[in-house]
């Protein structure tokens, strides 16, 4: 099994830094994929030899699965985007639930089944995973329904899709829970795409941070995992430099 690195562009594009060259730098470190890119720089993506790992698939973090209100539009944006990760290659489209405000006691764990179960054979016809994003709402995402393991495991064990699973975010789910690698290794069927970064600070994979990311590693790859982990930290230094030390961080761990 071969795990494949990829990272966030939203975290390591800076204002001053010309798109292609930071794309060609990933590649060169040995990146075989990039998150949530923009649109336009797709083509820029393809010809400098990285693959587009993980996208959004609708839009509002905040405004999800959980809320029936939502589900239309959703749905709609959805499979706008099954669409089109078809046609490019794209193997992930990233799902948030949204907040708990106004979705009960359960967080919309119901409505966020529904939702994902009405477009989950339009995904397995198309080839392509739809991946719950677990998020902390305790610092960066307040009153976010997916915030445990166990409701995401919930929602994707109801779904009952090959093509719906969960984004296991470390950093996130290091601040809600800890025990990421138990985690990991009991849930590790339902996980289909990683992001990384340190805590606290979103920063660095780096020894100021409290996450033994060299053992988190080692971990996923125990599982047989052969998806993409991807890097989504803020660095603290030049980007480039911090994409190589994460890629290398991960690789070693890896053999």
């Amino acid at each position: 099994m071969t795990i494949e690195q990829s990272f966030a562009w939203w975290s390591f594009a800076q204002d001053h830094a010309d798109p292609r060259t930071l794309l060609r730098a990933a590649a060169d470190i040995g990146y075989t994929g990039v998150d949530l890119l923009d649109p336009a720089l797709w083509p820029v993506a393809a010809d400098v030899g990285l693959r587009l790992a993980a996208v959004g698939g609708h839009a509002s973090l905040t405004q999800g699965l959980n809320d029936p209100a939502q589900h239309a539009r959703i749905h709609g944006e959805l499979l706008a985007s099954v669409k089109l990760a078809e046609q490019h290659g794209i193997a992930t489209l990233i799902v948030f639930s949204g907040n708990r405000p106004g979705a009960g006691p359960e967080g919309g764990l119901d409505a966020t089944v529904d939702a994902l179960g009405a477009v989950a054979p339009h995904a397995e016809a198309a080839g392509v995973t739809l991946v719950l994003e677990l998020l902390n709402s305790r610092v960066d995402h307040p009153d976010y329904a997916a915030d445990r393991t166990a409701w995401g495991v919930r929602v994707v064990e109801a779904v009952a899709s090959p093509r719906v699973k969960l984004l296991y975010d470390v950093y996130h789910m290091q601040i809600m829970e800890g025990d990421v690698i138990r985690t990991i290794r009991a849930n590790h069927p339902h996980i289909a795409h990683y992001h990384t970064a340190g805590n606290p600070g979103r920063h660095d994979l780096d020894d100021e941070q409290e996450i033994a990311y060299g053992a988190v590693f080692r971990a996923v790859q125990g599982t047989g995992f052969d998806g993409f982990i991807a890097h989504e930290f803020v660095p603290k230094g030049e980007p480039v430099a911090a994409l190589r030390s994460a890629f290398e961080l991960c690789q070693a761990a890896m053999g």
